[in-house]
């Protein structure tokens, strides 16, 4: 499956500062940061993040991370989770063509359709994008290619 990571999660100033704190205190190994736990409600996504290696005692002691849904769904419809590839006959031409097809919109998708196995893929496909965006945008962004 081809993943789209051309969109932007926004990040908060003070998330950014959090996040690379966390990125700093597992070495730079982002393997080693894991979702303690989670919840959502009708407007935000919320993950507490923590090290493998130094698991907390409280979810107050992690970082806790709050996305609004409409960034989380951004991140489901673009990696094609709440949808799937199939080959279908046009109805009057009689040729096959592949489609993707969707199963539901990506927040009622998560929500009601999604198995608990898909939810944690969704949650750790936004894990992996902050962490994808945060170290390409503030490495990068300041390199002059011109030189």
């Amino acid at each position: 499956m081809k993943h789209n990571m051309d969109y932007l999660v926004k990040i908060p100033k003070k998330l950014r500062n959090e996040l690379w704190w966390l990125v700093v205190s597992v070495d730079f190994n982002y393997s080693r940061i894991t979702i303690a736990d989670h919840e959502i409600d009708e407007e935000v996504l919320t993950v507490w993040l923590e090290d493998k290696q130094d698991f907390k005692n409280s979810l107050d002691e992690c970082l806790q991370l709050q996305i609004s849904l409409k960034q989380f769904a951004k991140v489901i419809n673009a990696e094609r989770l709440n949808s799937y590839e199939t080959v279908l006959m046009h109805p009057h031409k009689k040729f096959l063509y592949k489609t993707n097809v969707l199963i539901n919109e990506a927040i009622a998708w998560y929500n009601n359709d999604a198995t608990f196995i898909e939810q944690q893929w969704a949650r750790e496909s936004l894990l992996k994008k902050l962490l994808t965006q945060l170290i390409e945008t503030d490495l990068f962004s300041g390199l002059d290619y011109a030189k």
